[in-house]
């Protein structure tokens, strides 16, 4: 089993604010994490250096057995999947969802002058069937809900066909119904032994996959527990994380947390 990810004494300084302290953390390949933790701990900054998006301030990143710092990124990025919030306001609101998800083989957002062969468009197509947006090929971004949006993003992040795949709060602004669609399409995806290694950021139980084998916990921008998800979850370590007095249950892989 290979090391997809590796995080070696790693911190992110902003001024004299950590945004990450002391990070070290190991993903497998066939690992499907959950990163969870309340909103300004940093969990989209642990994202954003797994994707080759920003560098540690100190300590060393290795993604898919190339260091940060000795690699071109723009060849490191398509080995890697991201859908963010970030990369929402990136996609022009009148781009029509077959080019959203086509442009990742260039690493657009926008199509412009490129050529796409069939092969690239047939893939974007089955991909979007795949995740319920077919018949929406054609739509404009702008006139997606939601829901539709982040299905697109997240066609279009597995366009490249990543060996590691990084969603950002997928189930940010879904109504129940949305999320629900979403947790049950991405541990379909968790299941498949040919996809590539996710890891899913959120700060709801709820939205946790059934089937994800890892957690890691994040608060104040440094890690609370890290390992195994029936190992990590627990109420002790989740009370911690939220500063809260939690309870805890899980059921058939799903995940639920109350204020006592």
């Amino acid at each position: 089993m290979s090391t997809v990810l590796e995080f070696s004494d790693v911190d992110v300084l902003r001024g004299r604010k950590y945004l990450l302290k002391n990070i070290n953390w190991s993903v497998q390949e066939s690992d499907r994490w959950v990163v969870v933790g309340p909103n300004g701990a940093g969990k989209t900054t642990l994202l954003q250096l797994a994707a080759a998006r920003m560098h540690p301030t100190k300590g060393q990143v290795d993604i898919l057995d190339e260091t940060m710092g000795k690699v071109d990124v723009f060849e490191l990025r398509p080995r890697i999947g991201l859908s963010s919030a970030a990369l929402n306001t990136l996609i022009p609101e009148f781009e029509k969802v077959i080019n959203v998800v086509v442009t990742a083989s260039y690493g657009v957002t926008g199509r412009w002058r490129e050529e796409y062969d069939k092969m690239d468009l047939r893939r974007a197509y089955e991909l979007l069937d795949e995740w319920g947006m077919g018949a929406l090929m054609n739509r404009k971004y702008a006139t997606l809900s939601e829901g539709e949006r982040k299905r697109a993003q997240i066609a279009r992040a597995l366009m490249t066909d990543p060996e590691l795949l990084l969603l950002d709060e997928p189930g940010a602004g879904l109504d129940l119904a949305g999320r629900e669609d979403l947790v049950k399409k991405l541990s379909e995806l968790a299941a498949d032994e040919y996809a590539p290694t996710t890891i899913v950021v959120t700060h709801h139980l709820e939205e946790i996959p059934p089937g994800f084998t890892h957690a890691l916990l994040i608060k104040e921008a440094e890690i609370v527990a890290a390992g195994p998800i029936k190992e990590t979850l627990t109420e002790d370590n989740l009370s911690e994380t939220f500063s809260r007095d939690l309870k805890v249950t899980e059921a058939s892989g799903r995940y639920t947390a109350i204020a006592r």
